[in-house]
């Protein structure tokens, strides 16, 4: 039996040689002919040919991050992640062969995406809602920056405020935003529809909310909004699904999705919406439209409060899309303080913690600083997103302080009659005129900012655990790199790595690690690289260490770590040992401590090649659980050395 495998991780290499290294020893013990392409840093390795697929009886891809699937079209194909590779590869195997294995098509890529979703612990009512909101938010950014566009550059001050003369290119730039505006409702409809419904669900669902937005339907001055086009769109999704489940003849069949399915359900839909829902819904939509353009004082400033801090929580989350759908449904009733309040909120998180980042470098690691200019551009463009880093790596300070920022923000431009005539926020929308009263936009945008920083700085602590490399120390490194280069290069390309030991001696082993912590082993092992004269500096090592473990930890599982870092302060590629028998926690995926850890030390120039070359040997090595055993039973450097011989 000839079987095909494709491993593959998003970060480090060592994962994808794991899982191939289990394959094909579970393979080995199946008797199974087993090849493995290999996708990790240094590109595809063992590439499958078409040769090798046609006579393949079944693929296997155990990966992290997406691989082209349409080259193995029409062959039996198991879909799964790199762990699955490592730790259960026999069970993968002996699905193969069991002939338990379904057979891959072409469009089967769009259903793997929906099981991925359906694992999701996300509410599908919610799932819908935000399908038809993703799809609506376009048009009214492009209705409201059309007509902003024309209010600004052709508008006219008159008694009733600004206005476009008729006749004009603005007038019909404005007439464009507004025919942007009139699809918003069922384009929201026709898109929650066809979430549930899929493709047989849009035209029910575009009708139903076009009915939803147009009150003379069910003989109503005013009409349902936006809360009438989320009820015709589940109302169209549910009944299309409940239609599509009825058994027909199959002569009948081919014309169901395009002919009876549609006319059905969008009779049904339509019918409920005029003659019982659509009245009753634009009344209580109406009365809540005036009720929120009636607020005054503290209850104005109690919705700021509510909206700017659910924008803030869980920037971009579900509590930020439901504050923001409010918001733009309140656009297309002409009640724009609203989403004024929620686009002053939307930039508070991302530009305050950039800010922050770059005003108070000694709270934030050389990562975060980084991260903070990305995050402060963000916030330019209104992208909450842009927080969610910092919040990632110290949650409980940084998500009051953004909250708080926000909320202090939305308070201020409400009161200030800040108003957004577009579904976006951010300074970009005041620049490009779709705010009223631009000037308290950025005074309630600056105040939250101002608000954010301060409070992030107070509560986070000084980032003392890693040393600061003055300039003089890294010139000095840097002049020695320089004049070091020539023979750097030549070590890098030709030193001969046949073996592990190639790069390591008897010094670079410790039998017996003293630090408890992560930190404090790491720091340990880079004094030993420091003893034997691999580095320069090795504070900028040490630092280069701990940006690589915030990427993703090292720890493998199975007891194992092993830590790497490539900077130019590591003048030749090394391996340093230790083993620390009581473990230390790594954040490992299988929770494990890790006992048996590798540090490994590459020069910048070597980081392609050394790195890679060193991570795949160690990696298939240390899969043997015997090998394993042997290492945390040595009894001394001599015997340890043997071991590592080994690593070929």
């Amino acid at each position: 039996m000839k079987v095909l495998a494709v491993t593959a991780c998003p970060v480090g290499i060592a994962h994808t040689y794991m899982a191939a290294e289990n394959l094909q020893k579970a393979a080995e013990e199946l008797d199974i002919d087993i090849k493995v392409e290999t996708q990790g840093s240094i590109g595809v390795e063992n590439e499958l040919s078409t040769k090798d697929i046609e006579s393949a009886e079944a693929i296997i891809i155990a990966a992290d991050k997406d691989i082209e699937k349409d080259r193995f079209a029409g062959k039996p194909l198991i879909i799964g992640g790199v762990q699955d590779g490592i730790r259960h590869s026999k069970e993968l195997l002996q699905r193969v062969k069991d002939g338990n294995v379904p057979v891959y098509k072409q469009e089967q890529q769009s259903v793997d995406q929906v099981k991925q979703n359906r694992k999701q612990k996300e509410n599908p009512i919610y799932r819908h809602l935000m399908n038809g909101v993703s799809y609506m938010v376009p048009f009214i950014v492009v209705g409201g920056l059309l007509t902003a566009i024309a209010l600004t550059l052709g508008g006219e001050q008159t008694p009733e405020g600004i206005v476009v003369p008729e006749g004009t290119i603005w007038s019909q730039i404005e007439a464009l935003g507004a025919a942007g505006f009139s699809f918003m409702v069922p384009i929201l409809a026709g898109f929650i529809a066809v979430s549930i419904a899929d493709r047989p669900g849009l035209v029910p669902g575009l009708i139903g909310g076009y009915i939803a937005a147009n009150g003379s339907f069910y003989g109503s001055e005013a009409d349902a909004g936006f809360i009438g086009g989320i009820i015709a769109g589940f109302l169209a999704g549910y009944i299309t699904l409940a239609i599509k489940k009825i058994k027909v003849p199959q002569a009948v069949q081919p014309v169901m999705p395009i002919i009876i399915i549609p006319i059905i359900s969008t009779t049904i839909v339509g019918l409920l919406f005029i003659l019982v829902i659509g009245a009753p819904v634009a009344q209580l939509f109406e009365g809540l439209t005036s009720w929120l353009s009636g607020m005054q004082g503290a209850s104005s400033i109690l919705l700021a409060l509510i909206l700017g801090g659910m924008i803030a929580i869980d920037m971009g989350g579900p509590f930020n899309k439901v504050a923001f759908l409010f918001g733009s449904a309140m656009i297309i009733e002409g009640n724009y303080e609203i989403m004024g309040a929620i686009a002053v909120a939307i930039c508070i998180p991302p530009v305050g913690l950039g800010l922050a980042s770059m005003i108070n470098k000694k709270k934030f690691n050389k990562g975060e600083q980084e991260t903070g200019k990305a995050s402060f551009t963000m916030g330019l463009f209104g992208i909450t997103e842009g927080a969610i880093p910092f919040a990632a790596q110290d949650p409980l300070r940084v998500i009051p302080s953004i909250v708080i920022g926000s909320m202090t923000g939305s308070i201020i431009a409400m009161i200030g009659g800040v108003g957004d005539r577009v579904a976006h926020g951010g300074p970009i929308v005041a620049v490009l005129g779709a705010v009223d009263n631009v000037i308290m936009f950025f005074v309630a945008a600056a105040a939250g900012i101002l608000v954010t920083v301060g409070v992030v700085s107070l509560l986070k602590k000084k980032v003392d655990e890693i040393p600061v490399v003055s300039e003089e120390e890294q010139e000095r490194a840097n002049t020695f790199q320089r004049s070091e280069q020539d023979t750097q290069e030549s070590a890098v390309t030709e030193t001969e790595m046949h073996q592990l030991t190639d790069i390591m001696n008897h010094n670079l082993i410790k039998m017996q690690l003293v630090s408890e912590t992560k930190e404090e082993t790491i720091k340990e092992l880079v004094d030993k690289l420091d003893k034997e004269g691999i580095l320069t500096s090795k504070d900028t090592f040490y630092q280069a260490i701990l940006e690589r473990e915030e990427e993703g930890t090292t720890g493998l599982g199975m007891h194992i770590a092993i830590p790497h870092g490539k900077s130019t302060s590591v003048r030749k590629p090394a391996v340093v040992f230790g083993i620390r028998q009581e473990g230390v926690e790594w954040n490992s995926m299988d929770d494990k401590k890790a006992k048996l850890i590798f540090m490994i030390a590459v020069p910048e120039e070597a980081a392609g090649d050394a790195h890679l070359k060193i991570l795949q040997m160690l990696s298939r090595k240390l899969m043997d659980e015997d090998y394993r055993k042997a290492l945390l039973e040595a009894t001394d450097k001599q015997e340890i050395w043997k071991l590592l011989e080994e690593v070929q």
